[in-house]
């Protein structure tokens, strides 16, 4: 690993609060997250710790409103708080955007008393939560889920399994995708479950080529009893909120994976500056500064891409198409730069002494979550070109 500090990314924040808050992120990152990293990815160790830690922080619920226990910040500013703690760590990162798209079903569509309830426990009391949308047989295909909730009096009773949930079997809430009603998107509904209901149980994690620390596992529901309070708007609205949730959650994603990339820029500018071979240092070969050029032009525009939707989103403007293409971009990005990056080390980049190889490993899954590159590519095409087969 290089031993050279990187240079802070120079971010364009809308206030001195916000200025403020990232200093925060950034001290945090680099005391308590960033040198725990590889030894406990190695391990598959969940760092519990450093979300309780997030949670006290007020970082656990940024985007959302302060009267509920949230931060009150603009998504263009979560979404570089994001970058930060994926750049120290993408288990870290991808956590926080995996939690927060878990609790905007009910920020965004519960009841106010539901909201009243529960939204300061999930947004600033330790809690840790779950997105439960796909299943073993519907991935990308998510309208065809086949959990069901059967209405008994005044409670919900949820049978089915969940697939690739991010801290399946440790959150403690889910926010559950089930069917209500008839096949298609307008049977489903969307249920916020404890996660110690009796019934609900968490498969052994899947083992995984890289992130190891965060747990992906399969959730099952056997007989799970949820009171009709905990049903999130409407009968039949479940998919309509699941979708609005993703565009959210593929901004978090793409600010993760820019994260990601950054890191392994450092790295390989950290290397390059230092390592020598024919008595100068790497970094002064043309066709070295070129791969580092590119790189860095790539990351920065990745950052532009989401910076750009979030502040649509910010200002209630439709979102869906350039978040479909910051995902797409940026995390095509991470990879592109993470695999340029192990080059550019050499044989040491594909030893574990560096990061340069974990980081590869991790950028791998954010191609695939929340919608894979090629589901992105349909979605933009739909709104460049209209509609398939009209």
């Amino acid at each position: 690993m290089s031993d050279r500090d990187p240079q802070p990314v120079e971010r364009q924040l809308p206030t001195d609060e916000a200025r403020d808050l990232l200093a925060l992120v950034r001290d945090i990152a680099r005391r308590e997250i960033a040198p725990q990293a590889a030894q406990e990815e190695d391990e598959g160790r969940f760092p519990r710790e450093i979300f309780t830690l997030l949670s006290e922080s007020g970082l656990l619920g940024l985007p959302y409103a302060a009267e509920h226990g949230g931060g009150d910040q603009p998504y263009e500013v979560y979404l570089q708080v994001l970058e930060e703690l994926a750049a120290a760590r993408l288990t870290v990162g991808l956590g926080v955007s995996v939690h927060t798209l878990a609790s905007y079903a009910l920020a965004t569509y519960g009841a106010k008393q539901q909201q009243v309830e529960h939204l300061p426990a999930m947004l600033g009391g330790g809690l840790l939560g779950a997105y439960c949308l796909s299943e073993p047989s519907s991935g990308s295909d998510a309208a065809s889920l086949r959990t069901r909730a059967a209405r008994d009096g005044d409670t919900w009773v949820i049978d089915g399994t969940k697939a690739w949930i991010t801290h399946g079997g440790i959150a403690d809430f889910y926010t559950v995708m089930a069917r209500t009603g008839e096949d298609g998107p307008r049977g489903i509904t969307a249920f916020l479950v404890p996660g110690d209901a009796p019934g609900l149980s968490g498969a052994a994690p899947e083992k995984k080529m890289g992130m190891k620390g965060s747990p992906t596992a399969q959730v099952h529901f056997d007989g799970v009893r949820v009171p009709d309070e905990r049903r999130i708007g409407e009968e039949g609205q479940g998919f309509a909120i699941a979708l609005a949730a993703l565009d959210s959650g593929r901004l978090g994603i793409a600010a993760c994976a820019i994260g990601l990339a950054q890191a392994a820029l450092d790295e390989a500018v950290g290397y390059a500056t230092q390592r020598r071979q024919f008595g100068r240092p790497i970094a002064d070969f043309q066709g070295l500064r070129f791969m580092l050029a590119d790189m860095a032009t790539q990351i920065e525009a990745g950052r532009a891409l989401y910076l750009a939707a979030a502040r649509l989103r910010d200002t209630g403007r439709p979102f869906a198409k350039q978040a479909a293409m910051a995902k797409l971009h940026c995390t095509d990005t991470a990879m592109k730069v993470t695999t340029d990056v192990v080059q550019i080390l050499g044989g040491y980049g594909y030893t574990a002494d560096f990061p340069a190889e974990r980081y590869m490993r991790e950028a791998k899954v954010l191609q695939i979550v929340e919608g894979t590159n090629q589901i992105q590519r349909m979605v933009i095409a739909r709104h460049v070109a209209g509609p398939e087969g009209r």
